[in-house]
């Protein structure tokens, strides 16, 4: 890739992926006595920063670059550039430190873009390019290929400098004192129609009288079933004879 022409004139280029040293107020900011709107946050503020610095960079590209024409393997080189800005070690396969997460000494390798920061400046560059004008299916910042690279970029750095990108997991809030916790596999459903069917175990037994009229039920119906049973016998022998 052909580096941007460089001017004696023109200051050293910067990093867009840092952020800036006086960050401005995102929430709660009111317009002064001349109505002036509030000033914008400072994601907004890295946002044009970042959008900037790609268009001079496709301006002093050899050869110079259309928005219309960039690609993601434009976007590629960019990121690739932006390398030299880096301060993340990264340590090549033969240094002696290759996966070690602390270093005890400094080493030759070189310094580049962490994988964290050109991930957030893709997802910058992404908005700005559809907020100026840019149809989402044509996005470059959007590409596969440009995905790819970051994810290339990020098991590249993993590896390199012994630190694995897991996912956090969510903290659990500690139960509040005097409540027992259950199994956390019980689903709210689960427990919602268990608690219809709990009897209380302090119910207290059924009272004398509902016993004896239970009994009274019972001998009832026994008594009728045996009547019952000897009409049948007797109806049973007179047909016989």
């Amino acid at each position: 890739m052909d580096s941007p022409s460089s001017d004696p004139n023109k200051p050293p280029p910067t990093d867009p992926t840092s952020s800036s040293s006086s960050p401005h107020p995102t929430t709660g900011a009111t317009a002064g006595a001349g109505g002036t709107p509030p000033p914008p946050s400072r994601y907004e503020s890295q946002k044009r920063r970042d959008w900037n610095t790609f268009l001079q960079y496709l301006k002093n590209h050899k050869p110079p670059l259309s928005l219309g024409r960039c690609s993601g393997a434009h976007v590629i080189e960019f990121l690739k550039y932006l390398d030299q800005f880096g301060k993340t070690k990264v340590h090549q396969g033969g240094c002696a430190y290759f996966g070690h997460p602390s270093p005890p000494a400094p080493c030759a390798c070189p310094l580049k873009q962490a994988w964290g920061s050109l991930d957030a400046l893709i997802g910058r560059l992404r908005a700005a390019y559809e907020e100026n004008g840019g149809r989402p299916e044509s996005n470059p910042f959007g590409a596969r290929a440009v995905r790819i690279y970051l994810r290339e970029v990020r098991e590249g750095q993993a590896k390199a400098r012994g630190i694995p990108y897991e996912k956090k997991k969510r903290k659990r809030l500690p139960p509040p004192p005097g409540v027992t916790t259950t199994s956390s596999s019980i689903s709210s459903s689960s427990s919602s129609s268990s608690s219809s069917i709990i009897i209380s175990v302090n119910e207290p037994p059924p009272s004398a009288s509902l016993a004896t009229s239970l009994e009274r039920d019972v001998g009832g119906v026994a008594a009728t079933i045996a009547t019952t049973t000897t009409t049948t016998t007797a109806t049973t022998a007179t047909t016989s004879v």
